[in-house]
């Protein structure tokens, strides 16, 4: 069922289509559910590869191109589930931010209106206060670090808090570590962040973030970023290697500052209305399969990350690597963030912390 795709994917969006007004009005109305399964007796034969007409169709909204890493994750994911259900469960994946905007696929998971989605955890710090935590910068030493968080006892901790909210959580998705970059000079330490413009996400958390080090947030639309350099609008930005490099941002902003300042992971949702709905067979089927096709989309976010990351070097992208004394330096100033924005949550935090101490 998984689509192959071999053009390249165009970064990381933070802008869609709204969905259509019929498509909010049934979502509003929790119809959607009965929507796709009435979809198995219209359009095409309805059937699955398998032959046999399934007992649920389901929707799987992705905001990213079909080549990205977590939308070819959803896709292994419907293939996973079609496979071990038989072709009773179809999973049909719906990628370019055709069925809306992140929050608004949020909000109808929430009722019913879309079955699954992958998140990313911006979406739902304001919804799930305790999520925050996991956004805070420089949180994480490295990227093992943050995966024996999430693959132990602390990330089902987290995937737990979603009770409550009408969302189910089922594996973690992978989003790489965002990094500054600049146009003028390099960023090679604390001080060379003063009085820069920097272009954050409309988020107060980031906002505060480059408040702490020094610099002016300037919140931008994700596509305006280049664009803004050209014009002097702003003097830094910030993202991972793939969108860096997909979105040309090299070509207006050559240097490129390796400070891994947040590590957002992304989560697979389910609708707690689908959820409820099925067996809990199909439910231990669903999960084990949303934790393989995880596992699927980190191969890829690691080998596009590499890939974006050589290519900009051969272009003659200025590489700066800070050394761990300096990186301290930014770490220690934004500790005052922890507190303001998760004060409630110290405790997790320092377990968090304790963790990447005992790394080797």
């Amino acid at each position: 069922m998984r689509k192959e795709h071999n053009r390249k994917w165009n970064g990381i969006r933070t802008e869609q289509p709204e969905t259509g007004r019929w498509l909010r009005a049934l979502a509003a109305a929790g119809l959607l559910w009965a929507a796709g399964i009435a979809c198995a007796a219209c359009g095409q034969s309805g059937k699955a590869e398998t032959g046999q007409t399934p007992q649920y169709v389901l929707t799987y909204a992705e905001n990213q191109p079909e080549d990205y890493p977590t939308t070819q994750g959803a896709y292994r994911f419907a293939e996973l589930v079609e496979q071990r259900t038989g072709g009773r469960i179809v999973i049909q994946v719906k990628a370019e931010g055709v069925l809306g905007v992140e929050q608004s696929v949020v909000d109808q998971l929430r009722y019913g209106g879309v079955d699954f989605s992958r998140v990313s955890l911006s979406s739902l710090g304001d919804r799930i206060p305790k999520l925050n935590v996991l956004q805070l910068p420089y949180l994480y030493d490295s990227s093992e670090h943050m995966w024996e968080v999430l693959e132990g006892e602390i990330g089902d901790e987290f995937l737990d808090c979603f009770e409550g909210s009408g969302l189910t959580a089922l594996s973690w998705y992978d989003a790489g570590a965002r990094n500054f970059y600049s146009s003028l000079t390099p960023i090679t330490r604390l001080e060379d962040m003063k009085y820069m413009r920097v272009r954050v996400q409309d988020s107060e958390l980031m906002k505060r973030m480059i408040e702490v080090l020094g610099g002016r947030p300037v919140a931008l639309d994700y596509e305006e970023v280049y664009s803004a350099f050209q014009t002097a609008t702003i003097d830094v930005a910030e993202n991972n290697w793939p969108s860096y490099e997909s979105m040309n941002h090299h070509e207006v902003a050559g240097f490129f500052t390796v400070d891994e300042h947040t590590r957002v992971p992304e989560v697979q949702l389910v609708s707690q209305v689908t959820w409820e709905r099925l067996s809990e067979a199909d439910q231990a089927i669903i999960r084990e399969c949303a934790q393989e096709s995880a596992v699927y989309e980190r191969r890829l976010w690691e080998r596009e990350s590499k890939a974006s990351e050589e290519k900009v070097r051969r272009e003659g992208c200025t590489v700066i690597e800070l050394s761990p004394e300096e990186k301290a330096r930014f770490q220690e100033a934004v500790r005052p963030i922890y507190e303001e924005f998760c004060g409630d949550y110290m405790d997790i935090i320092e377990q968090i912390e304790a963790i990447g101490e005992e790394e080797p």
